[in-house]
């Protein structure tokens, strides 16, 4: 086994005890080795040898109560239910929800082998065609995700689809009413409050309902090893329920770049490389959604509004940690120019000066 020696990591696991666990669940191994996945973001991942199996298993950061927000088991449940659709899942091992183990819920999955695409563009996928399928790929993974019937795979019961924008709208206000509790000391962002009032006055009544992900983009998907890109795995479901699809494209398409955008506002989670020749554009992405759903993307300067919007409630919360000295990340204190900055791009999108 690696040593691993800082406090962080061994509040993550006990390895002992849960070297013993896999052993009782699926059997003993002669190779058995842990490490930590250090791009987490939410919840966390650990990579297992196990003899010459490779498994991941997932976890919430220790020392959280936030359950909605860091529920592995929901988790897994719905990437357990998917199992046998067209949505490319993990394959399942075991979830387990005694804390005895490694002090919190946990699940156990396959690691798929791969590359999710993030900071820069894979060598093999430096083409026109490769460039054109990783777009046509990554939509239309997310249609397959609104096609899914919750019914037919005994999801029924995970959220209420009806409302669920004006919830997202009130959800989201709330959370930038609690950070600006302590960051209008350094600066205030009316412009905010003018987005909430018009994602108040402009969300829709009707929307279809479908299973969403809740936070899809290229960066949570992985695209196997292969020179034509084929998305192997969808990542992340935390946030996964019942609700309106239009939302999951909104997001995805608040991340998606086309050559004639504007310099990023949080240039640290921009994929410029995503301008290159080849890649769709957004509005083709939109094209391509709506032909594999049979949906339309009504009112989508609201939802792609809605987007930016949360991506500022996100930032103006960190801002808020970095200030009460509850975080040590040097992303957080960037928020202060940053998230005005995102204020100006919600303006923009429901003013038309940022176009699909």
């Amino acid at each position: 086994m690696t040593e691993h020696s800082s406090d962080y990591y061994q509040r993550l696991v006990d390895e002992r005890t849960l070297e013993e666990f896999l052993t009782s669940e699926i059997g003993p191994a002669e190779t058995f080795d842990v490490a930590r996945h250090e791009q987490g973001h939410s919840n966390e991942t650990l990579f297992v040898t196990w003899g010459d199996r490779e498994l991941v298993v997932r976890r919430p950061p220790p020392g959280q109560t936030a359950e909605t927000a860091h529920d592995v088991l929901r988790e897994y449940r719905v990437i357990d239910a998917l199992q046998d659709t067209a949505v490319p899942v993990p394959p399942t091992v075991l979830a387990c929800d005694d804390h005895d183990i490694i002090g919190s819920d946990f699940y156990v999955m396959a690691r798929v082998e791969g590359t999710v695409i993030r900071d820069a563009e894979p060598a093999r996928f430096a083409n026109d065609d490769a460039r054109e399928a990783v777009g046509t790929e990554l939509v239309d993974t997310l249609a397959a995700i609104h096609e899914v019937a919750p019914t037919a795979v005994g999801l029924s019961d995970l959220g209420r689809a009806k409302g669920y924008p004006k919830r997202q709208v009130t959800r989201w206000g709330k959370q930038l009413a609690w950070a600006f509790e302590r960051t209008a000391e350094s600066r205030t962002i009316p412009e905010l409050e003018r987005v909430g009032s018009w994602l108040q006055e402009e969300c829709p009544a009707d929307h279809p309902e479908t299973l969403v992900h809740g936070d899809y983009k290229l960066d949570n998907v992985l695209f196997g090893p292969g020179d034509d890109p084929e998305l192997a795995a969808v990542f992340d479901w935390e946030m996964a329920t019942l609700g309106d699809p239009r939302a999951d494209l909104g997001w995805m398409l608040s991340y998606w770049r086309d050559a004639k955008d504007p310099e990023p506002e949080i240039p640290d989670l921009a994929t410029e490389f995503i301008e290159a020749p080849g890649y769709p554009t957004r509005r083709d992405l939109v094209d391509r959604w709506e032909t594999q759903t049979g949906l339309t993307f009504e009112h989508e300067r609201f939802y792609r509004t809605l987007a930016v919007y949360k991506l500022a409630a996100l930032g103006e919360m960190f801002y808020r940690r970095y200030l009460e000295g509850n975080a040590d990340d040097p992303f957080y204190p960037l928020m202060e120019n940053r998230v005005p900055a995102l204020a100006d791009r919600a303006i923009r999108i429901i003013e038309g000066d940022e176009p699909l």
